[in-house]
């Protein structure tokens, strides 16, 4: 296959696009011939994070917007595209709040461009090409809304309910998606994730900041009571299954991904804690735990979300394969193993003191997730 990535060199888009390229099949040809990777390298992308790819010939990156039509329909004619995964999305639920503008433009406008550079391109492919091409969107669980203690967990039935900018406007983005399989036949599928982590994690998200706040000596800061649950989704697990779901994915449809894995914010931040504890002591003996610090919570947050990932089970037989703890474990080494990388985002892209993760003494603030 040839792949167009919109947005891979961001934190789920760099997983995935390792993840196709480390793929070797013994005795087969690699599954993916061309990978393409369109980012503009806004605040979350970063080209470090596919570094050891440099020199891999089947790799291609290009900078520029999806909201560029004319990029797009050249990318895709040139590199002779069988599919194409939009990871390309403004995530961040703070930042949305403080300015929900440049959501519209990235997660509405661009989506829109980008499946319509998309349906002219496929409109004109011959057979079998055509047959085989896909449209797969990356989308979140936020888009339906907040759950009650004793709610069921989120499935591709629920109503849309979204309580941010940010949610709204992956909300919008989803609905573009289905009515451009619905009006022009556009061979489409949508994934909607629960909350991810793991290697490559942009640091102002919970479980880096809460990682590197503890590690430079800083408080860690818990919105509100800090008993927002969230399910929480290994972002390899999230790669294999957006990759199981292009390949064999019913067109038109829409696959919930979830870890299986429902935690209150405070308990991760404790489970951080105790591994930081047993793998790189405080100097003075005590526990991490000991900065925990509450802080005002967000406005309007939502207070849990959950994933019911029982089609995507059975339909196409995909499970997560790290537990929490394995994840969690798995996450921390990554970090404390590169430290040099989160240092260097902090210093270059990070707005000073915004977020804490800068020099200053005001609390920080703790987002979610993404």
């Amino acid at each position: 296959m040839q792949l167009l990535v919109t947005g891979g060199c961001g934190f789920i888009g760099s997983n995935f696009i390792r993840q196709r390229l480390a793929e070797r099949p013994a005795g087969g040809p690699a599954p993916v011939q061309r990978l393409v990777n369109l980012d503009a390298l806004t605040y979350a992308g970063n080209p470090a994070n596919l570094a050891d790819l440099a020199g891999d010939p089947r790799y291609v990156f290009v900078h520029g917007r999806i909201e560029a039509p004319e990029l797009v329909s050249r990318l895709l004619e040139e590199h002779a595209i069988d599919a194409v995964l939009n990871f390309a999305a403004e995530s961040h639920v703070d930042r949305s709040i403080d300015s929900p503008e440049p959501f519209i433009q990235t997660n509405v406008v661009g989506t829109l461009r980008l499946l319509d550079a998309c349906r002219r391109y496929w409109s004109a492919l011959p057979e079998p090409r055509r047959a085989r091409f896909r449209f797969l969107h990356v989308s979140t669980d936020e888009v339906y809304g907040t759950l009650g203690p004793a709610d069921p967990a989120f499935s591709e039935t629920t109503p849309y309910a979204p309580n941010s900018p940010y949610a709204a406007s992956k909300a919008a983005s989803d609905h573009l998606v289905r009515a451009y399989r619905h009006t022009y036949g556009l061979p489409t599928l949508t994934t909607n994730c629960s909350n991810n982590y793991g290697p490559y994690h942009f640091p102002e998200k919970l479980i880096p900041l809460v990682i590197l706040n503890a590690l430079d000596g800083r408080p860690l800061p818990v919105y509100g009571d800090g008993r927002q649950v969230r399910d929480w989704l290994y972002v390899e697990d999230h790669a294999a299954a957006v990759w199981l779901v292009l390949q064999q994915g019913r067109l038109g449809e829409t696959y919930n991904i979830g870890g299986l894995n429902e935690q209150p914010n405070i308990e991760i931040v404790r489970a951080i804690c105790g591994l930081l504890d047993r793998k790189s002591p405080r100097p003075d003996g005590k526990s991490y735990a000991a900065r925990i610090t509450h802080v005002a919570d967000r406005p309007g947050h939502d207070r849990r979300y959950a994933i019911d990932c029982r089609k995507l089970q059975r339909e196409l037989g995909w499970a997560p394969r790290e537990s929490f703890q394995s994840g969690l474990e798995k996450t921390v080494d990554w970090y404390l193993a590169n430290r040099a990388w989160a240092a260097e985002i902090t210093e270059r892209k990070y707005a000073r003191g915004r977020l804490g993760l800068a020099a200053g003494s005001t609390p920080e603030r703790i987002p979610k997730t993404r």
